[in-house]
């Protein structure tokens, strides 16, 4: 028997201001700078990242860089 997965996004989950203040939450309460980060770039996508680049006055590109997973949080 095989075991069939898909890739889940949490941004698609995050619909109300309630949700993302969860979301955040529970990633603050880990205590890990890299899985915050993650869950800010997936509020900012949830939000809508161009949306959230120009409030931030910084480009959108410059944004997903980042926030992305792998960036090397600061």
């Amino acid at each position: 028997m095989s075991v069939i997965t898909s890739k889940w996004d949490a941004s698609e989950y995050l619909g109300t201001p309630e949700d993302i203040v969860a979301y955040l939450n529970a990633a603050i309460e880990e205590n890990d700078p890299a899985l915050l980060q993650a869950a800010l770039g997936d509020v900012a996508k949830a939000q809508g990242m161009d949306q959230i680049a120009r409030a931030a006055g910084v480009g959108r590109e410059s944004l997903y860089k980042s926030l992305r997973a792998d960036a090397a949080p600061s």
